[in-house]
């Protein structure tokens, strides 16, 4: 794939006017006419093409730039970005119509142990554990366009007790949650501010938690997750069964019987006849099919089974990739779209979340997404969200069908 740029100096100046009226509007929250001014002057030093998007290049490439101005304005300036946010998911939302929400999380990789959240822990950016900081988003996505609309920082657990949260000025209310608790909190957030939400997508990392997928399922949401092969589940047909009564004690609670099945063993024996052959997309060089089979199973994690003892695990479908020529298949989800749901839309959902790698693709390589060089916990919120603001402004460029702005991923 080739290396996504900026915007040319040519390009910038084409669309500049457009730029002009839609930063007023991401920016009408914003309290001062200066801050105003300087959220305009940095979103359109990230989009210029250049090889760093921190501060002090960005200053140097602009024609009203400046380094002192800019860093107050991200750094120590007090402005809500949530606010901001709003304004973007509630456009976004409209321009796109999203099919899904895609939650995820990235890796930011860093050289020093100052800035907010960073500590040794697993980067997909670098593929390895490294010193990094890790931000949790949410993407309102079709297949033909997607926008960040909110974002949460990811703090591990030391940082709870950290004396460097005091130099990094993070908030006393903002302790370590787990990421899938993060992603929760940005689904109640959209919610609040009357976005409704599409099914969910996520990753194995999030998919094989209980916790959110309940979590989605109390909240009312539609779901398409991920899961690894070794998820505990058992096939539609499993009955309870209660174990004789001794007399004495409490009388015994019906439950499934052991072992529990895996959704991989579970989708092996439905065997290569329960698939077909399903397309979902439109690649550059051929469309992209595969064969898929979609049963009905219960998940078997401890949580659900102890959530109503003796009652039955609801039902769930689980959608196994089985390509031609493999052995076994390859790929797992489980969702709670209703049970009237075909094997085509399941997969049209499972198959959505491939734009969240290209939104940090391009977030990262054309917008600067992690070229951030401050060290607070609010120059990193007021950095992501006018990031995920110039992104938004590209997508809707690109949806007025005219040529794309930045060069062909």
């Amino acid at each position: 794939m080739g290396a996504v740029a900026g915007l040319t100096d040519r390009q910038l100046a084409r669309v500049r006017g457009r730029l002009e009226v839609f930063a007023a509007d991401m920016f009408e929250a914003m309290g001062r006419k200066d801050q105003r001014r300087w959220g305009q002057v940095y979103l359109r030093g990230l989009m210029l093409d250049g090889k760093r998007k921190s501060i002090e290049p960005m200053a140097a490439r602009v024609e009203d730039g400046d380094e002192q101005c800019l860093q107050q304005f991200v750094n120590q300036s007090p402005w809500r970005w949530e606010p901001v946010r709003e304004r973007l998911a509630t456009r976004m939302s409209a321009e796109i119509g999203p099919q899904a929400w895609v939650i995820d999380d990235t890796g930011f990789p860093k050289f020093g142990d100052k800035s907010v959240g960073v500590a040794r822990q697993y980067c997909g950016a670098l593929g390895k554990v490294g010193n990094c900081q890790i931000g949790v988003s949410i993407s309102a996505v079709t297949a033909e366009a997607s926008c960040p609309l909110d974002w949460r920082l990811f703090l591990p657990e030391s940082w709870n007790e950290d004396p460097r949260r005091t130099e990094c000025r993070v908030p006393e209310e903002v302790t370590h949650q787990p990421k899938w608790k993060l992603a929760l909190d940005m689904i109640d957030e959209l919610q609040a501010w009357g976005i409704v939400a599409p099914p969910v997508l996520g990753d194995a990392a999030y998919g094989d938690v209980t916790g959110l997928r309940t979590g989605l399922e109390e909240r009312g949401l539609e779901y398409v997750l991920d899961v690894k092969g070794a998820t505990s589940a058992v096939g539609q047909d499993a009955v309870l069964v209660r174990a004789a009564y001794s007399g004495q004690g409490r009388p015994p609670v019906a439950r499934y019987a052991r072992p529990f099945s895996t959704v991989a063993a579970l989708a092996a024996a439905a065997g290569p006849g329960a698939c077909q052959t399903v397309a979902w997309r439109q690649g550059t060089r051929q469309t992209l099919r595969s064969r898929f089979l979609a049963i009905r199973v219960r998940p078997m994690n401890v949580q659900l089974r102890h959530a109503e003892p003796g009652a039955e695990v609801p039902l769930r479908w689980l959608l196994a990739e089985w390509p031609e020529g493999k052995d076994q298949p390859t790929d797992f989800w489980l969702s709670n779209l209703p049970e009237t749901a075909t094997v085509e839309e399941l997969v049209a959902l499972a198959k959505l979340r491939w734009r969240i790698e290209q939104d940090y693709r391009e977030l990262k390589d054309a917008l600067g997404l992690d070229h951030f060089e401050g060290r607070s916990y609010n120059g990193w919120q007021h950095h992501v969200t006018l990031v995920s603001v110039a992104h938004g402004f590209l997508t809707t460029e690109r949806l007025r069908r005219r040529p794309p702005l930045r060069a062909a991923a």
